[in-house]
């Protein structure tokens, strides 16, 4: 018998759905325990789908994510063999958390380059496109319409984002499935007191991912499981060896990295059993490439898709929306009541305004041009006054990634850039597991000049020694 064809009996009985994430994770875990030492050769699968008695496509299958995940090796006449050994994330120191910070920071009179990852460009907000809307929204509003309403929001509002989602997005919900929100934030508070109502008190979450994000989770009593974050988007092997029932990620456009969760992990993720918390964040800023779907077209039963136009209007807006699977929104609204009763009514009216006349769709195509025009001017500057840096995540959003060789403490070297007047945040504010350092550094709020004077300066600075950690 090769060798570790004995320990595929230790799999256990096959689920009766999501055999092939099964097979894999099960695989992954030996691998990763020394149970198949690298070497070992494994049945082949034709064999081991009798064995299983499950299909061969689902062992083909399995031992092709882990194939293309550097774990396994095929050889025509040689079999399948395990090549490397499995890494295994929860055992692996978590770094503490920063005291006493607080995201999104506030301006600050030492800075006057603020580079800070999600802050939209303010000076576009469409001024006149609003006040057009708001005296339309004045001059038909009714009484009712300025009364305590719907806690999931006014009625107009929820069918236009509903008929919006579904034409930019690929969301499938209707009307009655929108909760207008205060939000993404107030979307994970209202998620998480559900979740909690319903016992679930852990979550995973993408590492490195939004350290807002988490320390909203923290403060409703979920706590945030670390799961890795690779070339590919989340790590869902691991995720699957976390022992959560949710998970909350970025897959269209993952914070901070970049990188779009990749057609063979969406699958696998769709495979795995949780709840899925969709954080669509920057959803509507696309340079080099086509937009991908949101995710939760797929399993619209099993994903809570949140948003909001803190990035495409302004933050100050405080408005976005919450689609949850159907078993979960009478709880959901419930909580959205509690809170606040609401959304203030007048913004609601105007923004469903602009999206019924298609104001807010000119607006964006305006607002990404301008941006495209920012990010060429930082990666510019960037090859210029920072040549060596690696530079990740230009195709989309409102920030782009810098990594820094291994060693160097990213927290102090932000802090010494913030002392040239230049606030950028160091990628281990978003970290909580093991990896290399980096800079996050936004480019909406500032024009391309501005952002070529606050790269001069960091590149000055990192001219200058940096003790290591």
């Amino acid at each position: 018998m090769p060798p570790g064809e004995d320990q595929i009996d230790l799999l256990g009985v096959p689920p009766e759905r999501g055999r092939t994430a099964w097979l894999a994770d099960g695989l992954r875990a030996a691998i990763g325990d020394g149970r198949l030492a690298p070497g070992s050769r494994l049945p082949a699968t034709r064999v081991l789908a009798g064995d299983l008695g499950v299909s061969r496509g689902v062992v083909v299958e399995a031992y092709q994510r882990l194939t293309d995940e550097g774990l396994l090796a095929g050889r025509t006449g040689a079999g399948t063999t395990v090549t490397a050994r499995a890494p295994r994330p929860r055992a692996e120191p978590v770094r503490p958390e920063p005291a006493g910070l607080r995201l999104p920071q506030r301006p600050s009179a030492d800075i006057d380059l603020d580079l800070s990852p999600g802050v939209p460009d303010l000076s576009a907000f469409p001024r006149a496109a609003w006040l057009r809307a708001e005296r339309a929204v004045l001059a038909e509003a009714t009484t009712a319409d300025l009364g305590y309403g719907d806690p999931r929001g006014n009625p107009g509002l929820r069918a236009e984002l509903a008929s919006w989602l579904a034409r930019n997005r690929g969301v499938r919900a209707s009307a009655d499935d929108v909760i207008v929100v205060n939000g993404v934030a107030q979307a994970l508070a209202l998620l998480s007191q559900t979740l909690r109502v319903h016992g679930v008190e852990a979550c995973g979450m993408e590492d490195p991912g939004s350290r807002g994000s988490r320390d909203e989770l923290r403060h409703w009593g979920v706590e945030p499981v670390p799961v890795p974050v690779d070339a590919y988007g989340i790590r869902v092997s691991d995720l699957a060896a976390a022992g959560v029932d949710a998970v909350l990620l970025t897959p269209a456009h993952q914070f901070p990295t970049g990188v779009v969760l990749s057609p063979r992990r969406r699958l696998a993720l769709l495979e795995w059993p949780g709840l899925i918390i969709e954080d669509d964040y920057d959803a509507e800023h696309r340079y080099d490439r086509a937009p991908v779907a949101a995710l939760q077209a797929s399993a619209p039963d099993r994903i809570a898709y949140c948003g909001s136009v803190s990035k495409s209007l302004a933050p100050g807006m405080r408005l976005g929306w919450l689609i949850a699977p159907r078993h979960l929104h009478a709880d959901l609204v419930t909580a959205k009541h509690a809170s606040d009763l609401g959304n203030p009514a007048l913004p609601q009216l105007i923004l469903a305004r602009l999206l019924a006349t298609g104001d807010h769709d000119r607006h964006l195509r305006t607002v990404r041009r301008r941006q495209r025009r920012h990010r060429d001017a930082l990666v510019a500057a960037l090859r210029e006054h920072v040549p060596a840096a690696r530079v990740e995540g230009v195709a989309a959003g409102l920030h782009v990634l810098v990594t820094l060789p291994d060693g160097t403490d990213d927290v102090a070297l932000a802090q010494r850039i913030a002392a040239a007047g230049v606030r950028v945040q160091p990628l281990s504010w978003h970290r909580r597991l093991p990896g290399p350092p980096g800079l996050v550094i936004g480019y909406a709020a500032q024009p391309p000049d501005r952002l070529t004077e606050a790269v001069r300066r960091i590149g000055l600075v990192l001219d200058q020694p940096l003790g290591a950690r």
